[in-house]
């Protein structure tokens, strides 16, 4: 009988391995951890997850057991095949059919020979997908095209042999073979395409059934380029943004967001007197001159960089948080200040930065901080095998752990938990490398997705690698720090999770990531530069009230999306609006906070609202969401109750005050909100106060304690 034409179209090829059989093993899943990429394999045959060891997959399968799995005399025999089609049982079930496109390859492969490779066979360089992006009518279906390209300019269809998956499946799912279908509500999804340790995406945007007239968006406020582009991404999804917060919202929210500080009474009632039209614009600007804006952003970046003390140490540890603190007073350049920290030497018990060597010692755990902290990309899956989701691979990983080799080391390692002996770290004139843990191969340093950079004789390689990460070309540095700033006052990042860069999670808005990494460069990495552009935004001075285009919207932008504040933020608020202090432990009495300079600082309080835990290994992402835990600490804490009835707290002194009830609901409301009560809200607390000896205080302690325990006190909004 003629040959097949999939057959015949094989045979008339020279295969090889890489390949042609390798994408086949992987389209068919023998190489996830749940088959034969175990630790101890299955079935005795053990592959390497997501293939990221070709040479030993190939040994495994035509070399090992003397080679029992593939038969050249009669392929069609080969054990290979026969457990894949279940010829013979096969646990893993059966993977393609006889007489399928895979199985003619891997025939006509065993017949020419099963070659590891052909001589002078094209490397694979990328892949693309296509439609890029496509706007989808709701239940409607498309397919996709996966083309791979090659070294030598050749393309290849790899449609069929592409896995495939969306970020959203309850707005578009994709098949096997790459039929994507949209769902019956509209949003977006990212449809996901991965072939042979390559990743490519399409976008799916499903708009609403009804179309907004363009003049709804020409009229919005255009206060910078970040409108405008928010509002070009609104407009193609078909939600409107919502209306403009009022001016207590404003105050408040952007107090809390950029100083960690509710606003004073008094500024909140000058602010809701004044006329001027730029007072959101001057507020922004006394912000930004806060003592206690540095304080705040020194917690944020603590979390991040800080390490463990009972690890490195207590005075290496408040050393650095005390740099940092300093760095932010002075709005160090950003660009400044991570140059400065990663090619630290010298004492940790002398100059703070030190530390974070101390307690990151090996090159593979400082590749790892360094690429998730300040490149936003997380390498560490690649430590052992190619990362699952983008073309990071071990070769990319331990080459930037290569720039940390050449550092030396004396004095104890790691501390007793209170002092212990200092450790002194420098830079040596060894040639910075590091071995390749699969193929032994000497690697030089490179940074991810760049060329390798020479190091000149006799140089520390950090400064090297510090000079390109901070030059204005390299797009991720940037992107990374304002992405994570973007979070910071809108509890989302344009990417998100925020240290997640990769093909496989592509930004909610390119455009605006784009234009805020470039805005940020030109200004010569000023963070308040950056946080004044954000803040005079309208997309951030937006109402957190939805309206009904925009209600199912999450991560674009159309609306304040509600956060809870930090452990930090909400115990001295509570203490402000209380007008009590808090004491702890190993810092000066009557601090704040946003001063305390590690998390073994006992608080029951922060440590109920979502402080990391004090062991955990930097960096440490906070869980921003609302608890049982929390809501119960605050309805039944008895520390709470007792700074309501402190003798020298704002209970008391209104009680003991001349103020009328109204005047007394309207202090009260003030401290906690930054707006007057509603006409409903002072009737219901001036009802409740009675001018009768205790029941006055008790009165207010009753408002006051709901006003603490209600959501527009525990969220900015």
């Amino acid at each position: 009988p003629p040959m097949p034409p999939d057959a015949a179209k094989a045979a008339t090829a020279q295969l090889s391995f890489t390949h042609d059989i390798l994408p086949i093993l992987c389209k068919a899943g023998c190489d996830i951890g749940a088959c034969h990429a175990k630790a101890s394999g299955q079935a005795g045959l053990k592959l390497s997850v997501f293939a990221f060891d070709p040479k030993g997959d190939y040994n495994e399968l035509v070399k090992d057991a003397r080679g029992r799995r593939v038969f050249p005399a009669l392929p069609e025999e080969s054990l290979l095949l026969k457990k894949a089609t279940v010829g013979i049982q096969h646990e893993g079930g059966q993977r393609f059919e006889p007489g399928s496109p895979p199985y003619n390859t891997i025939v006509e492969w065993i017949k020419q020979g099963a070659r590891y490779e052909v001589p002078g066979e094209a490397k694979l360089t990328g892949i693309d997908i296509t439609p890029t992006e496509k706007r989808y009518p709701k239940n409607s279906t498309a397919q996709l095209k996966v083309t791979a390209h090659f070294s030598n300019g050749s393309t290849r269809d790899v449609t069929a042999l592409t896995d495939y998956a969306s970020n959203e499946k309850g707005i578009a799912t994709v098949t096997e073979q790459g039929l994507v279908k949209a769902g019956a509500d509209s949003g977006e999804a990212v449809i996901i395409g991965r072939y042979m340790g390559q990743v490519a995406i399409s976008r799916v945007a499903i708009p609403t059934d009804k179309t907004l007239p363009e003049a709804l968006y020409t009229k919005l406020p255009v206060n910078n380029p970040i409108d405008s582009l928010v509002y070009a991404r609104l407009k193609t999804l078909g939600h409107l943004p919502s209306d403009t917060c009022t001016d207590a919202e404003f105050l408040r929210r952007s107090a809390l967001d950029a100083t960690g500080s509710l606003p004073g009474i008094e500024d909140a009632r000058a602010f809701a007197e004044s006329k001027d039209p730029k007072k959101r614009e001057k507020w922004i600007d006394h912000l930004l001159d806060s003592p206690s804006w540095a304080d705040h952003w020194a917690v944020k970046w603590g979390d991040l960089i800080r390490p463990n003390p009972s690890r490195v140490g207590v005075k290496p540890v408040l050393l650095l948080d005390e740099w940092i603190r300093q760095s932010f007073r002075e709005n160090k350049p950003w660009d400044q200040f991570v140059r400065e920290l990663l090619t630290a030497q010298g004492g940790t018990h002398q100059y703070g930065p030190v530390a974070v060597w101390r307690d990151k010692r090996e090159p593979v755990d400082a590749a790892t901080f360094v690429g998730q902290i300040f490149l936003g990309v997380r390498l560490e899956c690649a430590k052992c095998h190619h990362h699952p989701s983008e073309k990071w691979d071990m070769t990319d990983y331990y080459q930037l752990a290569a720039f940390f080799t050449s550092l030396k080391h004396k004095g104890q390692g790691i501390s007793a938990p209170i002092s212990g002996e200092p450790e002194y770290w420098w830079a040596s004139d060894k040639a910075p490398s590091i071995e390749h843990p699969v193929t032994n191969a000497s690697l030089k340093p490179r940074p991810p997705a760049a060329a390798e950079i020479p190091i000149p004789d006799n140089s520390d390689p950090r400064v090297v690698l510090a000079e390109w990460m901070t030059k204005p070309e390299n797009t991720l540095f940037a992107k990374a720090v304002v992405n994570r700033t973007w979070s910071a006052f809108f509890g989302r990042g344009v990417v998100d999770p925020v240290d997640d860069f990769r093909a496989s999670n592509p930004p909610s808005n390119e455009p605006l990531l784009d234009w805020l990494a470039k805005d940020f460069v030109a200004h010569k990495y000023d963070l308040k530069h950056l946080m004044r552009t954000i803040m005079s935004s309208h997309v951030y001075q937006l109402s957190s009230l939805p309206n009904e285009t925009n209600i199912a919207d999450l991560k674009n932008y159309s609306r304040s999306y509600r956060r809870r504040l930090p452990a930090e933020v909400l115990l001295d608020a509570v203490n402000d609006v209380t007008e009590t202090s808090e004491d702890f432990t190993s810092t000066a009495q009557g601090s704040r906070a946003l001063q305390t300079w590690n998390h073994k600082l006992t608080s029951e309080f922060m440590d109920a609202f979502g402080r990391p835990n004090a062991s955990s290994e930097c960096p440490c992402e906070r869980d921003a969401k609302p608890s049982v835990v929390q809501a119960l600490h605050l309805m039944n804490s008895t520390k709470l109750q007792n700074k309501l009835q402190e003798e020298q707290g704002r209970v008391i002194r209104l009680a003991r005050s001349k103020l009328t009830p109204a005047q007394i609901a309207e202090e009260i409301y003030l401290a906690a909100f930054s707006r007057k009560p509603t006409a409903e809200e002072e009737g219901i607390v001036v009802k409740a106060i009675t001018a009768d000896g205790d029941k006055r205080q008790r009165a207010i302690e009753d408002v006051l304690w709901a006003l603490l325990n209600s959501a527009e006190f525990v969220f900015n909004h």
